[in-house]
């Protein structure tokens, strides 16, 4: 099957949506499919993506969006995908790219965010103005059931299909006294709590260490900033890692991070987010959030209860088979199959 997967997010720039969309192309391809990436960026993605251009950061859900605002980008689209058996886009409603999918069939669409209040509201509101943005999408999926909600109050019945991960390639080489943060530095991703958080830990366990991976700021007292770094860095910090401290306040539609720390034998420490807790539910220890004082709490009861850590991670190794690329990529073959077959009927 030709498959092209379209993403409308800088490929180029580190994110979870762009980490999903590449590394499906590889999955697809290892399954024998020819299967290509189109997206924004002038470099980075698997072999032969298709680069859109440059692009321009536009704030949106307490984040930055890197995407294209080029008109010339959705021919460049049309173009890319012509030919595709089907075509895969990821969030549909983000401007210009994922618009200039609408109109092509066979299309499976997937949808990563889980809005504000407000835009729910407009959802439910402006339910056929939606159904009718979304009338020519053959198989519609959310990577969560909060990503679902919003479009169910429109009327529509996506699919739920979890991000993924390939499991067995994770190692655990895990540490004591060793926590890790791995995240961009934008507000809801919450560091900043976790860094008002960390003097308390140290306090009471002054050998700790946090590495935060994503993000580089100046120096602070037992903490090393590694800012942003390959997938191979990421892997092997997250492996050498007792505890996985994920802090943040909001907009969160799944947690692919939490999923890889499970994958890689973490212990979790996560904000008390519905959909972190459908992610690690009883593999975390959760805390309010943007409660710097119970975070610390959290994270310096664990560094002395070993049995806890255990605990938690027993639970995540259990927790994390649902997001193993298997049942994942044969959930999205079988969404293609469905597309090609609902186009043909």
């Amino acid at each position: 099957m030709k498959v092209a997967v379209v993403c409308p997010y800088a490929v180029d720039h580190f994110g979870g949506v762009q980490h999903q969309a590449i590394q499906l192309v590889d999955w697809l391809r290892e399954a024998g499919h020819d299967s290509k990436l189109i997206a924004p960026g002038r470099s980075g993605g698997p072999l032969g993506t298709e680069h859109l251009g440059s692009s321009v950061n536009v704030p949106g859900n307490r984040s930055v969006s890197p995407i294209s605002l080029n008109p010339l980008v959705y021919r460049q689209v049309l173009e890319a995908v012509d030919g595709a058996d089907v075509v895969h886009v990821h969030e549909p409603l983000m401007p210009l790219v994922g618009w200039a999918t609408l109109g092509a069939r066979p299309l499976v669409a997937t949808v990563h965010a889980s809005p504000s209040r407000l835009v729910r509201t407009m959802y439910h509101r402006a339910g056929r103005g939606v159904r009718k943005v979304f009338r020519n999408v053959d198989v519609l999926t959310a990577v969560s059931e909060a990503a679902a909600a919003p479009l169910r109050l429109s009327g529509l019945h996506p699919r739920v299909i979890p991000n993924g991960i390939d499991v067995a390639s994770y190692t655990r080489d895990n540490r004591p006294g060793t926590v890790v943060f791995v995240g961009r530095d934008d507000p809801r991703k919450g560091l900043d709590v976790l860094l008002d958080a960390w003097p308390g830990v140290l306090e009471r366990h002054p050998e700790a260490v946090l590495t935060v991976v994503g993000t580089a700021r100046p120096t602070r007292e037992g903490v090393r900033f590694l800012g942003v770094v390959s997938e191979d860095v990421k892997r092997r910090v997250l492996s050498e890692s007792s505890i996985l401290v994920a802090p943040n306040l909001g907009g969160e539609s799944f947690g692919i991070v939490l999923a890889e720390a499970m994958a890689s034998g973490c212990a979790l420490v996560a904000s008390r987010l519905d959909a972190f807790a459908k992610v690690a539910g009883g593999a975390a220890k959760f805390f309010p959030p943007g409660d710097s004082g119970a975070l610390a709490n959290a994270v310096a009861g664990l560094l002395v209860d070993p049995k806890g850590q255990r605990r938690l991670t027993k639970a995540a190794d259990r927790a994390v088979k649902a997001f193993d690329r298997s049942s994942v990529l044969d959930a999205y073959l079988k969404a293609y199959g469905d597309a090609v077959e609902h186009t043909g009927s």
